[in-house]
């Protein structure tokens, strides 16, 4: 068993799912992490879907340096956004785990909920670039640690209305019984 950085309030009613040193970038990974943080599971499964065949963005919101605008980043309230393929493909299939372990231990995958996503940078990839009069520059690819908790969330119970209690004080409560007990006697 590994240690995850959240750990869930009721661990009965959640499945979690992780991934270490997968060869993705971890600026666009944090980025797609981040937009689906808090939603339903099936919800989040759609808007990747969505991503994938460029009908909505991600938005880039930390990482966005050099990012080109789109008007589909409106729907967030940012201008730059990005269609990261591969952080979408990553996190796909590690929702996909984490709802086959939800499976697994019996809860229902219709009111699962991502209540943790978290994306870490794992130590760098070292290659060399070979540049013109002999040179030689660092060439290093980011990977990352994706860590997700799915929890099963209680269903919503509307308080049931009662009688509002009015409260009386000594005089009126004389004068409500005073009338109650003329009304008894009559």
């Amino acid at each position: 068993m590994v240690r995850y950085a959240a750990t869930p309030s009721n661990p009965a009613k959640s499945a979690s799912a992780r991934g270490s040193y997968l060869r993705v970038s971890f600026k666009n990974t944090r980025e797609t992490a981040q937009a689906i943080n808090g939603w339903k599971l099936t919800r989040a499964q759609q808007y990747l879907d969505q991503v994938l065949d460029h009908q909505r963005a991600i938005p880039f919101r930390r990482f966005n340096h050099s990012i080109g605008r789109t008007g589909q980043g409106k729907e967030f309230g940012v201008t730059k956004a990005r269609w990261p393929a591969k952080s979408v493909n990553f996190i796909k299939d590690l929702l996909r785990n984490a709802q086959a372990n939800a499976e697994a231990k019996g809860l229902d995958t219709e009111k699962l909920t991502i209540s943790h996503i978290q994306v870490n940078q794992a130590p760098k990839q070292r290659r060399r670039t070979y540049r013109a009069h002999g040179r030689i520059n660092a060439y290093q690819s980011s990977p990352s640690h994706i860590e997700l908790t799915l929890t099963e969330e209680d269903e919503v119970v509307e308080k049931a209305t009662d009688k509002k209690v009015v409260r009386l004080n000594a005089r009126q409560r004389g004068r409500l019984a005073s009338q109650r007990r003329l009304t008894a006697s009559a």
